[in-house]
């Protein structure tokens, strides 16, 4: 953990761009001065008052979708199936409520604590099965790193939730998102992307 801290500016720019340009950026968790570090791999663009799959769809600002549209920057975290939380950072600029979802990550730092915050136990106590799904998924990254929606709403910062520099990623490979069918045609946009060959991708 000692890259350059991403400024907010670094998400105040054109949404894909900002998707593709997260991957082989480390995030970094602190809670209370435990410190998680992962490389992000895996992201998905959502293009906020067109796009079907975005929660911005349609311009209808509610309570759960109104920290879209701040600016970027921004933590995104909301619940789904009543038990996972996901984690976003806000794009572009206030009123433009668009954002960038973090799919899957590699663990680098403090892997004993993400095995524990998932299974309750060190990571050389994990199954083969455990150690492969430990941080392949949205839901499954945040309980790793302990995000919940106690940071929805808050500006990324070094007190509780980072990112940094990488390294640079050329082997990007753009694909459809996932688990989005309700979106109809957007459904099959391709905003999907991810690191070549990466063992932590949810889906290849």
């Amino acid at each position: 953990m000692t890259g350059k801290i991403l400024e907010h500016d670094f998400f105040k720019r054109d949404t894909i761009e900002v998707a593709k340009n997260l991957l082989g950026k480390k995030i970094i968790r602190n809670v209370s001065g435990n410190f998680f570090c992962a490389k992000i791999v895996e992201t998905e663009a959502y293009l906020g008052l067109n796009d079907r799959a975005c929660h911005s769809y349609g311009g209808n600002i509610t309570k759960r979708n109104e920290i879209l549209y701040r600016e970027g920057g921004h933590i995104y975290v909301y619940l789904i199936y009543g038990m996972y939380n996901l984690l976003n950072i806000v794009t572009k600029s206030e009123n433009e409520p668009e954002a960038v979802l973090i799919r899957a990550v590699e663990p680098i730092e403090n892997i004993d604590g993400m095995a524990i915050n998932r299974f309750g136990k060190n990571f050389k106590n994990l199954s083969t099965y455990q150690k492969k799904n430990l941080t392949n998924g949205p839901g499954k990254l945040a309980m790793a790193l302990s995000i919940d929606r106690s940071l929805n709403g808050k500006i990324l910062s070094k007190d509780y939730l980072f990112i940094e520099d990488g390294e640079e990623v050329k082997n990007i490979i753009t694909a459809k998102r996932i688990g989005i069918d309700y979106a109809g045609e957007d459904a099959n946009l391709p905003l999907r992307y991810y690191i070549e060959d990466n063992p932590h991708v949810s889906v290849k």
